[in-house]
């Protein structure tokens, strides 16, 4: 009965719609011609265009960061920039955390979806995928020191840490981290993926590649642009012959190009980076979208994300972008060609690391299977221009 009554009353439960149907009025064709000028210019579909979208998050973003940022450092919860501990590691990720929500509740608000979930958070299992991600992320990072170990470019110390301090730092170290996770993920793989899914052609991403290329090249600043570019020419033909045959499902791929250069663009900014920790940065943002489109949401990549940091940083106590922090649990040093050791980059900037990167992806299309990529919700399409 509960099929017949919802064909035949369609519109008596609005609560019940899904975040995919339309919920706004559609022009009226008598509409003077500057609404609907205006309305075609703002919306596709039925809503807020993407662009439009990407523009408001973003200013959101940054007010939102600002004034918590004001809040918290009156309060004396966050201070100065350089000291790479846990509890500023914290709070400083605390901020973006926060401000992230805030531009994403309000974003969900105008777009009228149900929640801030719509955005590549709402698939099957959830938490399961969560801590199996974690348990990936942490196996993959531990492969990558093992590797270093086994080859002379990465020394161990003594434990720095005893006692209860071990548990103290390491329940620190991993709530930072998912904050990491959290916002890195919610942003990129969560809010941007999404969003330029639903309105993005190729066309539209060359542009964005180039502009991200053109920034780079022009202010000449930042550590392992070449990381950057070859992330842009990697995604270049692939995301042609997507737009070239037409294919289903090419907006999420092509989105996956520019979600991925940005991530690694976002990197250069970090100190004692090379190119391959850069391009690194952006080859485990695809995987990380991959595991989005195999698994129906997002929470792989943030459990991944999370472990991986944490492991990297306070487990085995590398570098991490150059720096290395306090209160991490092993000791340990990088030795020889900074090629295959990383340098001061840490093992992220080592050579391996993109073996390990290919492994982890290869280990979650075998695990979750392109079958799976039917939970992954389809984003509203609007004609990209």
């Amino acid at each position: 009965m509960e099929p017949e009554i919802q064909s035949l009353q369609p519109e008596a439960q609005p609560a019940e719609l899904d975040n995919q149907t339309a919920l706004t009025p559609e022009p009226d064709a008598e509409d003077p011609w500057e609404t609907r000028a205006i309305r075609w210019i703002f919306l596709g579909e039925d809503r807020l265009r993407s662009g439009w979208s990407v523009v408001v998050f973003c200013f959101l973003l940054t007010l939102f960061s600002l004034a918590v940022g004001f809040v918290f450092f009156k309060t004396h919860l966050t201070g100065p920039q350089g000291h790479f501990t846990a509890t500023a590691a914290l709070f400083g990720e605390l901020v973006p955390f926060l401000a992230m929500l805030g531009a994403a509740a309000l974003v969900a608000l105008i777009e009228r979806r149900r929640n801030l979930l719509a955005f590549n958070l709402t698939g099957p299992r959830r938490t399961l995928h969560f801590f199996s991600g974690f348990a990936a992320g942490f196996a993959a990072l531990s492969a990558l020191v093992g590797a270093l170990a086994w080859g002379g470019w990465l020394h161990f110390g003594p434990v720095a840490l005893s006692g209860a301090a071990i548990f103290k730092y390491a329940a620190l170290w991993g709530c930072a981290f998912l904050l990491v996770g959290c916002v890195e993920e919610g942003v990129f793989r969560c809010y941007l993926q999404f969003t330029l899914t639903r309105g993005i052609n190729f066309w539209w991403a060359l542009g964005i590649e180039a502009l991200i290329c053109g920034d780079l090249l022009l202010r000449g600043k930042g550590n392992g642009l070449w990381g950057v570019y070859g992330m842009a020419m990697l995604g270049l033909v692939p995301c042609l012959l997507l737009e070239i045959k037409k294919s289903p499902g090419a907006g999420f791929w092509q989105a996956a190009w520019v979600t991925s250069t940005l991530f690694g663009f976002i990197h250069t900014g970090n100190n004692g980076e090379n190119w391959i920790g850069i391009f690194a940065a952006a080859a485990i943002g695809f995987v990380f979208v991959v595991s989005v489109w195999v698994t129906g949401s997002a929470w792989w990549a943030i459990g991944c994300h999370a472990a991986w940091d944490w492991a990297e940083t306070y487990f085995y106590g590398t570098a991490d972008s150059g720096m290395v922090a306090s209160g991490h649990y092993l000791s340990a040093s990088s030795q020889g060609n900074p090629l295959w050791s990383g340098g001061s980059d840490g093992p992220e900037g080592s050579l391996l690391v993109l073996g390990v990167i290919l492994l982890l992806l290869v280990a979650l299309l075998l695990i979750y299977g392109r079958s799976k990529a039917a939970a992954l919700p389809v984003p509203d399409v609007e004609q990209a221009a």
